[in-house]
């Protein structure tokens, strides 16, 4: 177990480790485990970066995260962090970041086995049943490098701290005292992607927390910009391969939610 100041309690013998605490909108910068980090919050929501992307973590999801793989984490208000550590060839051989559904069982056994004081036999066998739990869920990522260039990293930074701006790429220039051509040049050398394609995953990264809180879609479209609901929902299908409605969820979108959508 984790205690506030954060020190592990070891249960010994290659057992998981559990650590538990109250993470109210804190945020831990970039960093790595020598263990295996299964990133879970039992209530509240995650929110863990790495080179790989983003990815937003409400208490029916998991990250597994690989030894030694760089990565950052916010905590949203309200969030009390529950995160098993394993041991080098302990659980799944995945070797890059891995989302996880976490059902009633999981979640039943990541509490029991951070709360309570259990016999060697009795943890090894909570703890088997909690890795033949963890399956993976098929999502897709949505990354949002930045720019290295002074001119370029200005606009891009602005663009995060207010997704919903719809101002030009020309407009965006001016405000940063940079061509328009500049800035054209500089965002597929230095992203890969076109300013548009750029600001689209912006504001699709920003629509994640608000979805996975709950808010109602046309309520995500028009705090991230976009005008209808519908324009929202095409983008985001598109991108993703789902619609809104269903990201967070651990099935597949039903002929019923595409017609709904």
């Amino acid at each position: 177990m984790m205690s506030q100041n954060g020190q592990f309690r070891s249960y010994g013998d290659g057992a998981i480790l559990v650590a538990a605490f109250s993470a109210e909108g804190r945020r831990y910068d970039a960093h790595r485990h020598a263990e295996h980090q299964l990133a879970w919050a039992s209530s509240g929501m995650l929110t863990v970066t790495s080179a790989a992307g983003t990815w937003v973590l409400p208490p029916a999801r998991a990250l597994w995260i690989p030894a030694g793989t760089e990565h950052a984490m916010d905590a949203d208000r309200h969030t009390t962090v529950c995160c098993p550590y394993f041991g080098e060839g302990r659980g799944p051989r995945w070797t890059r970041p891995t989302v996880v559904a976490i059902g009633a069982l999981a979640r039943e056994l990541i509490l029991h086995l951070a709360a309570a004081e259990l016999a060697a036999a009795a943890r090894r066998r909570a703890e088997g049943v909690l890795l033949d739990q963890l399956a993976e869920v098929p999502v897709t990522t949505i990354a949002v490098p930045m720019p290295r260039d002074p001119r370029a990293l200005a606009v891009a930074r602005a663009v995060v701290d207010d997704p919903a701006d719809d101002a030009t790429l020309e407009m965006w220039g001016r405000r940063a005292g940079a061509a328009v051509r500049t800035l054209a040049r500089l965002f597929p050398a230095e992203t890969g992607m076109t300013f548009g394609r750029w600001r689209t995953q912006v504001r699709l990264r920003a629509a994640l927390p608000l979805l996975a809180a709950g808010l109602p879609v046309a309520t995500v479209a028009r705090r991230v910009g976009y005008a209808t609901p519908s324009a929202f929902v095409a983008v985001f299908r598109k991108v993703t391969g789902v619609p809104p409605a269903t990201y967070f969820t651990n099935r597949s979108p039903s002929p019923q939610d595409r017609d709904r959508r």
